[in-house]
């Protein structure tokens, strides 16, 4: 497949300005990028949801223009999201066939045993284990990736582009996910590699194309280059990722002690069973494990925004009332949700509003209970420039990236008093220069004795940043292990649940 000057305008911006992208069959193409440099707007032009402005693309040396996506299907492209377009109440096999028409545009009528059969077989052949009769509820995230996979291939992709494949994945899982597409690839399919972590590129991808504010600035071999030099063609300059200090002194003292932690899930199921954990001053302890293990009604619990069903979490020695935010941020409890504009801002409102969420009530900016508005917005310029926030106090928070609105959240969290600090997924679907820029925070933030729980699904971020690891799973922690001791093979064990608990701590 090749582009060649693919153009696609919005209002305001261009998303991709005269882009040239070739993958060739029986490779795995990495496709590299900043947030907003194009490579979702890229990949919406191979699988036909956008139409270019200008450009022409080819497919197996011919001409082609999609008009919709069935188009793109047509001719063997297929794409993994991130978040999966399944439907969880039907099994495996439902799933696969689900929407699948005949060349004249009629349903595929189906006989399920030979599609059960057909799936078993295609799942045998690439070493994707799956359940065809299971409904996709009760399978892992995993196992959910598979079945998308099993989709395409049952359908005739050739082409197979994976959006941040890894990103609910154990270490094991995504091990054994490298392993299927170099079997793909070596049948002559192309893969198209979309992803932030750059070891992950460096370990599965034959070539790697990057793309930074629109435009395509090289593709390279992956045996040629490094992570370091992918990241300076990310982001146009060097990047540094500063390493936890050896000499960094954690105090003893626990800052704060959660006690048997209990809470329900949305659905009123247990989520989160009787957790012990301390965290002390200056350190960060790092909480790992697979998405949906417990880890958003952890934080949740500790801040008081679910009501946990036993158990105690407390504070410089002051235990906290169940389900009361506005205590748990008098104690001194920050938090940075994985959800960040959802539940981490208001994005209908401007960025200074968003700013004075947790301090609107409270002297200087509030006297005899009216807000001081241009005390507000003058605060609100100054984390602006001190966190390199790109806006002004008006702007609203909706029109913001990812790792702008990332910026946000940390600004208003990091400048209120801190003695407690819990990062949900800090640096979810940041780009490389983003991600730098959260990681220091969280360090300066440890350096200055801040108490920090950072809960996330990056096993090489837990690793990075961590003086202790606790693993959680099925709302249990199953092992705490010192940063020096911890191996990810260990790790990855104890979050698909079957490590044997440890304590290294």
């Amino acid at each position: 497949m090749s582009l060649r000057g693919i153009v696609k305008r919005f209002p305001e911006v261009v998303a991709n300005d005269h882009v040239d992208f070739e993958a060739r069959a029986g490779e795995i193409h990495a496709l590299l990028g900043e947030n907003g440099a194009g490579k979702s707007t890229l990949s919406n032009i191979i699988t036909g949801l956008y139409r270019p402005d200008e450009g022409e693309i080819e497919v197996r040396g011919r001409p082609v223009q999609f008009h919709a996506p069935r188009d793109a299907l047509a001719a063997g492209i297929f794409m993994v999201h991130q978040h999966f377009r399944l439907v969880t109440s039907f099994t495996v096999a439902e799933n696969v066939v689900l929407g699948h028409h005949q060349a004249s545009g009629q349903p595929l009528l189906v006989d399920p045993r030979r599609v059960e059969r057909t799936v078993a077989a295609l799942s045998q052949r690439y070493r994707m284990p799956v359940k065809v009769r299971a409904r996709i509820w009760q399978l892992s995230a995993g196992e959910q990736q598979r079945v998308e996979i099993l989709k395409a291939l049952q359908r005739g992709a050739r082409i197979l582009i994976l959006d941040e494949p890894t990103a609910l994945l154990t270490p094991q899982e995504s091990t054994s996910l490298f392993e299927t597409l170099r079997l793909m690839a070596g049948e002559g399919r192309t893969v198209i590699f979309i992803s932030h972590k750059l070891e992950e590129v460096m370990a599965v991808s034959d070539r790697v194309t990057i793309l930074r504010r629109g435009r395509s600035v090289g593709t390279v071999s992956t045996r040629d280059t490094s992570p370091r030099q992918l990241a300076r063609l990310m982001v146009g300059r060097e990047v540094v990722f500063p390493p936890r200090a050896q000499d960094h002194a954690v105090a003893r003292t626990p800052v704060m002690e959660i006690s048997s932690l209990s809470a329900q899930s949305a659905i009123e199921t247990p989520a989160l069973r009787q957790v012990d954990l301390s965290v002390n001053a200056g350190e960060i302890v790092g909480v790992a494990g697979v998405a949906g293990n417990g880890q958003r009604e952890l934080a949740e619990a500790i801040t008081g925004v679910r009501p946990s069903s036993g158990g105690s979490v407390t504070v410089a020695g002051r235990r906290l009332r169940s389900s009361s935010p506005r205590q748990a941020i008098a104690v001194g409890i920050a938090h940075i949700p994985e959800d960040r504009l959802g539940t981490g801002v208001a994005p209908g409102l401007a960025i200074w509003e968003n700013l004075v969420l947790k301090s609107y009530r409270q002297p200087p900016l509030s006297v005899a209970g009216l807000l001081r508005r241009g005390l507000a917005r003058r605060r609100a310029g100054e984390l602006i420039s001190r966190f390199r926030i790109a806006g002004t106090p008006e702007t609203a928070a909706r029109l913001l990236s990812g790792g702008n609105l990332q910026k946000v959240v940390l600004a208003r969290e990091l400048s209120s008093p801190l003695r407690v600090l819990i990062a949900a997924s800090p640096t979810r679907g940041l780009d490389v220069a983003a991600t730098e820029s959260v990681r220091g925070m969280l360090l300066d933030a440890a350096r200055s004795g801040v108490a920090i729980l950072l809960i996330s699904e990056d096993l090489d971020e837990i690793l990075a940043l961590s003086d202790r690891i606790a693993v959680l799973y099925e709302g249990r922690i199953v092992g705490v292990l010192d940063r020096d001791h911890a191996q990810v093979e260990e790790i990855g064990l104890m979050m698909a649940g079957t490590g044997r608990a440890t304590e290294h701590a």
